[in-house]
């Protein structure tokens, strides 16, 4: 079986109504069918050659990739993806600054990992049980906002992001900071920002899967 027929095979050709067409992806579809586009999958599967071509040269240099998607119903995917390569991802709320202004990101994420050393070796000190609470509390927050970056070393040479219009935010910074953007977005998004627009079903967790495990296994070929 192809890829082609794989994607085919998780509904990635699905898109939105024609309502909510974006000008941008129309070059990017086969047709409309009951008022509901279908995406070409043949320039799916193109861009995505592109965007692997990318992501092996990455891999060959041992710099990073940011993977980001915030959807409830898909950030799993995201964090199960990213934590198999060792990658840093963002899975709950984008941070505005997180690449624009990275030293007091780092900065966060570092009192996140002193806190989490402490308290897993047991020497953080408590006076009393309310500051225990406290501190308990700080370290859920952090790592809730600032878990996922981790292990991100400096600016990564790339972000994976699982729908552009959700994450709007990560993708301007992205642009602002001249980094690459690699995007599952379907077809109510403006794919003229995005560097490496894979237009496909970007709601269905089948399809998601399919196209994050194809960036994973490219990953980890190199």
């Amino acid at each position: 079986m192809s890829r082609i027929q794989d994607m085919f095979a998780v509904g990635a050709h699905y898109g939105y109504s024609r309502s909510r067409r974006h000008p941008t992806t129309k070059n990017s579809l086969f047709g409309s069918k009951n008022r509901t586009d279908i995406i070409d999958l043949e320039k799916t599967e193109a861009n995505l050659v592109r965007a692997e071509e990318l992501l092996k040269t990455i891999a060959g240099s041992g710099r990073q990739v940011i993977f980001v998607g915030t959807k409830p119903e898909l950030r799993d995917l995201v964090k199960s993806t990213a934590e198999s390569l060792g990658m840093p991802y963002v899975d709950e709320r984008w941070i505005g600054g997180t690449l624009t202004n990275w030293k007091q990101i780092k900065n966060r994420v570092n009192i996140l990992d002193d806190l989490s050393g402490k308290s897993d070796e047991g020497t953080l000190l408590y006076t009393t049980k309310k500051e225990k609470l406290l501190i308990e509390r700080k370290i859920e927050k952090l790592n809730r906002r600032f878990g996922g970056l981790s292990t991100l070393k400096g600016i990564p040479a790339a972000i994976i992001v699982v729908d552009a219009r959700e994450e709007e935010n990560a993708v301007t910074e992205s642009r602002m900071m001249n980094i690459p953007v690699i995007a599952i977005t379907n077809t109510d998004n403006n794919i003229a920002v995005i560097d490496y627009p894979i237009v496909a079903n970007d709601n269905s967790r089948k399809s998601v899967d399919f196209f994050l495990k194809q960036f994973a296994e490219t990953l980890k070929i190199v």
